[in-house]
């Protein structure tokens, strides 16, 4: 095979890999308190150091688009996962923060989910999950703007 040719299979591969993945993960995702995707803007915002983002750059992090995140945020907001409030730095700008009881909800679905993850990732040993970390976040660096 030709380069080329490994390039377009290896990103078949890792294309079909996480289809399978996230399709498993969502078949096993503990749905009675948020969705899968309610959790990945819980995620998002848990990750960060004050547990809050502007809504613009929470879209960098989902894969959704700008009206169907403002929805989304709006009903996260109505059930106390979330808030809110405008940006004290640009009044156009809205931040959005995670509740404690986004938190708690966060860890509660978190434990499980990270459950599911952990069997469905025994399939690779610790030294290939470690290689597989390191070779996506390669391929996430080579594809960053700029």
């Amino acid at each position: 095979m030709s380069e080329s040719a490994d390039a377009v299979a290896a990103w078949e591969a890792l294309y079909r890999a996480q289809v399978a993945v996230l399709r498993h993960l969502r078949t096993e995702f503990p749905a009675d308190e948020v969705t899968f995707t309610e959790y990945d803007v819980l995620f998002n915002l848990y990750r960060q150091p004050d547990r809050s983002l502007r809504i613009r750059d929470l879209n960098k992090h989902l894969l959704l688009s700008q009206p169907s995140v403002s929805r989304l945020l709006d009903r996260l907001a109505a059930r106390d996962l979330v808030a809110k409030r405008r940006d004290p730095d640009d009044a156009r700008g809205t931040i959005v923060a995670l509740t404690d009881h986004g938190l708690e909800v966060f860890r509660r679905v978190g434990l499980q989910h990270a459950r599911a993850i952990v069997a469905r990732m025994s399939v690779l040993s610790h030294e290939e999950q470690l290689q597989l970390t390191e070779l996506t976040d390669r391929l996430r660096a080579g594809a960053a703007p700029g």
